[in-house]
């Protein structure tokens, strides 16, 4: 990815030092004019993924667009934690919408800035897996059809955690969730990514919270396009993948190093960079941290569904071309 890599200069040490980067390539969050756009006070769970990757994405927005930003947020885990009636931890313009048409509500603030002659002000949709991915598809895919001047937002974690860890299109294969305590055995879920793709709009592209750097990144490069845009970040949830608070970060990345969630871009529906993998990893190495992945090692291992991930992974390296020619996995 277009980002000045960071050398350390002492051994050992977790210190990046900005100072040491060129000041057009310091982070967001290391800039103390930063928005904080998601402040203290909200409610959500210690190593939350989500609480996470939404501050970082619009501050790096707020940034990008000189803090002339309006943002909708569908209903869903990020909505709740952040404003419990009467309080709210958003510093930002910010619109709660139904659990289901967030992207149409953003069509519609973008459509009123629009007659109002305010150019400068641009507009983030943003929800989660289960009002993205499943109740709120339609939606978004007329807002991709129409090409509306909405960047869109999706924090997955997996499943629709907020209202007890059910199933959502974007819950892997083989993870147990409270409908399906054996595992998600049915069906192969949506790659919205990959849909948005399809729809052939301006800008796509995945991320992390393993790499906060690169989500930065992306989200300001999404603002240089106009049109639609959609931004798909990883965001563990400690709660719904039975791992612990401190372990969301090595979770993340460790669904990069075993190609499970390829990181990529892709402009008017092509793939143009990718995040290569240095060292590809097995996928148990990412399913045995994981509760939710528990029972495909418990008395009776399930060889089969560990098969059927690995394959996945291995389609996804193929696919996006996440490693180097001659590297061997």
């Amino acid at each position: 990815m277009p980002v000045q890599r960071i050398k350390f200069y002492q051994t050992g040490s977790f210190a990046v030092g900005n100072r040491l980067l060129d000041p057009d390539q310091q982070s967001v969050q290391a800039d103390t004019r930063r928005t904080n756009s998601l402040n203290s006070g909200h409610r959500a769970c210690q190593g939350c993924g989500e609480a996470l990757g939404a501050r970082y994405v619009l501050d790096a927005v707020m940034r990008a667009t000189g803090n002339q930003m309006v943002a909708v947020n569908s209903t869903g885990c990020l909505e709740v934690f952040s404003t419990p009636f009467p309080e709210s931890s958003w510093q930002i313009p910010w619109l709660h919408s139904l659990f289901g048409n967030a992207p149409a509500v953003a069509t519609g603030v973008a459509a009123a800035l629009k007659a109002k002659g305010r150019t400068d002000v641009r507009v983030v949709g943003q929800g989660g897996d289960g009002g993205t991915v499943d109740i709120g598809l339609a939606c978004l895919s007329g807002m991709f059809e129409r090409n509306d001047d909405v960047l869109f937002i999706c924090y997955d974690n997996g499943g629709y955690m907020n209202t007890g860890v059910q199933r959502s299109g974007a819950t892997p294969h083989g993870a147990a969730t409270t409908t399906t305590p054996a595992g998600n055995s049915f069906g192969q879920g949506k790659n919205l990514p990959e849909i948005a793709m399809a729809h052939r709009i301006p800008y796509v592209a995945t991320a992390t919270v393993a790499d906060l750097r690169d989500l930065e990144y992306k989200a300001s490069r999404a603002m240089e396009f106009h049109g639609a845009r959609y931004l798909h970040v990883l965001v563990p949830c400690p709660l719904g993948w039975r791992t612990a608070s401190d372990e969301t970060i090595r979770v993340a990345r460790l669904a990069t190093e075993t190609g499970v969630f390829p990181v990529f871009e892709a402009v008017d529906g092509v793939v143009s960079d990718v995040t290569k993998i240095r060292r590809v990893r097995p996928v148990t190495d990412y399913l045995r941290p994981q509760g939710r992945f528990a029972h495909l090692f418990g008395d009776t291992p399930r060889e089969d569904m560990v098969n059927k991930i690995q394959a996945e992974a291995d389609r996804n390296i193929r696919i996006f071309g996440l490693t180097e020619p001659d590297e061997v996995s």
